[in-house]
């Protein structure tokens, strides 16, 4: 068992992960952009839980409303950015299936899982 109590400080922090699935929060600033037109993970689903604040995910294109309580399914392979739209900061707590991101945050090479 692994437990962690989350702070959604600024910007984006793996909270901790196992081979299988990973555990990462973020915080937006108001009007702060996560992602872009070339942002995707070719090897794992993204689940976002918006956990306050109100925002905007772009996914291949479609339009998204973020708000409280809204959980999105973004599929590995689909690009896609998220954007605070709102005057707060906007919190997510992200689980990547398999682990997208090694401990420091960087993108995870497609396939490669962290040494054990």
């Amino acid at each position: 068992m692994q437990r962690k109590r989350l702070r959604f400080k600024e910007d984006f922090r793996v909270a901790f992960a196992n081979r299988r699935a990973q555990a990462a929060e973020m915080t937006l600033a108001p009007g702060a952009v996560e992602g872009g037109p070339d942002n995707r993970h070719r090897g794992a689903d993204q689940w976002l839980f918006v956990l306050s604040g109100t925002g905007q995910a772009r996914v291949e294109g479609r339009r998204v409303v973020l708000a409280k309580g809204v959980l999105v399914l973004i599929e590995k392979g689909e690009r896609h950015a998220i954007r605070n739209t709102g005057r707060a900061p906007l919190r997510t707590l992200n689980i990547y299936v398999p682990p997208a991101y090694d401990a420091r945050g960087e993108p995870r090479a497609r396939g490669r899982p962290d040494p054990a």
